[in-house]
């Protein structure tokens, strides 16, 4: 069955829908790297850069010409514009709910049989359930039927402690997330990020793994040749590696001597100059590159975009394209596929 992917990033979402068996017709978004990278990836989908507020429903199908063939749509649309505050009179006026309702209306024109929205668990709480409850009105007004849930990605097989929200909305097919299946074990950052120290004081970004994977979730983020990509090593200032090297794994700047600090505070947020722990999930993977509050479980550094890729659960053979920084948004910003791989057999099941 064929996916289309509004609001496609570099195409984490795609990608478990891929490794699920579905066929991704294309991706649409604004971010040039992005879609670069979505497109080296998924060579035999359309990828369009552009404005969903601005690009038609014409120029869509135009470049997708058979596009009413999508039984799925997902995407991570913005709803926080949504409010109990400006309801009745703000509502189409906030940027983030026109980019809403441009989704819906793409949804309206290809009346896709399951519509998958994801975003931050913080939807469902905020300004007390206005958007979570918007979007529940707006669909089940049109036949869907709507349900959600606060999904925890190390659940489902991604080394790493990061809460989405799932919306599945569906018309004549039933779901439940309780069909989501979730693993017997899961990876730590050291069955990541171990088997590449090997590579630590090389000046090349390309490297080859000269030993055979030792777990399954080795062998899953394993490309064909045992190359990897994207893994340029860079140290930060002198200073910053002198306080890291006094954070043991797990922990944070508490460990840092207190002479190193320009200024003397004790209310920093636990994440400042946290270390990943080898035995652990990681933390949540962010978009930052020099300002990133995550550091190396071993090295006095952060994460390279290959490492910060191999714990949101992207496979090696999966090619950011860009510089240093646009990929450590593009990985950020994604899906872990891993995750999205769980939707995506729940929703095949539901199907079949």
């Amino acid at each position: 069955m064929k996916v289309l992917d509004l609001f496609c990033g570099c195409g984490g979402l795609s990608l478990g829908f891929e490794q699920a068996g579905f066929e991704i017709l294309g991706g649409i978004d604004n971010n040039p790297h992005a879609v670069s990278t979505f497109q080296h990836n998924f060579p035999k989908s359309v990828a369009i850069e552009g404005d969903l507020e601005k690009l038609t429903i014409e120029e869509i199908q135009e470049k997708i010409p058979n596009i009413k063939e999508v039984k799925i749509l997902i995407g991570g649309p913005p709803c926080q514009g949504f409010s109990s505050a400006n309801r009745w009179t703000h509502e189409s006026d906030d940027l983030r709910n026109r980019l809403f309702f441009e989704f819906v209306e793409i949804v309206e024109f290809i009346n896709p049989s399951v519509v998958v929205i994801e975003n931050v668990r913080g939807i469902i709480t905020q300004d007390n359930g206005s958007a979570k409850d918007r979007i529940y009105e707006i669909f089940e007004s049109k036949g869907y039927k709507v349900c959600h849930k606060v999904v925890k990605a190390s659940d489902y097989g991604v080394p790493q402690n990061r809460y989405r929200n799932f919306f599945v909305i569906t018309k004549n097919v039933e779901f439940d997330f309780e069909a989501l299946t979730k693993v017997e074990h899961i990876p730590t950052v050291g069955e990541s990020l171990k088997e590449m120290y090997e590579f630590e004081h090389s000046e090349s970004s390309s490297h080859k793994f000269s030993k055979a994977p030792k777990t399954d979730y080795q062998k899953y983020l394993r490309s064909k040749d045992n190359t990897i990509d994207n893994h340029e090593i860079r140290y930060p200032a002198e200073s910053v590696q002198t306080k890291i090297s006094h954070v043991p794994q797990g922990e944070n700047w508490r460990t840092v001597p207190e002479e190193l600090w320009p200024t003397k505070r004790n209310n920093r947020h636990s994440s400042v100059y946290r270390r990943l722990h080898e035995d652990l999930p990681s933390v949540t993977i962010d978009t930052g590159n020099t300002h990133s509050n995550y550091f190396h479980p071993v090295f006095n550094r952060i994460p390279s975009p290959r490492e910060a890729a191999r714990l949101q659960s992207f496979p090696d053979s999966f090619f950011f394209t860009g510089t240093r920084s646009p990929q450590y948004v593009q990985v950020g910003n994604a899906v872990p596929p891993l995750l999205a791989k769980a939707i995506a057999e729940a929703i095949k099941e539901a199907f079949e």
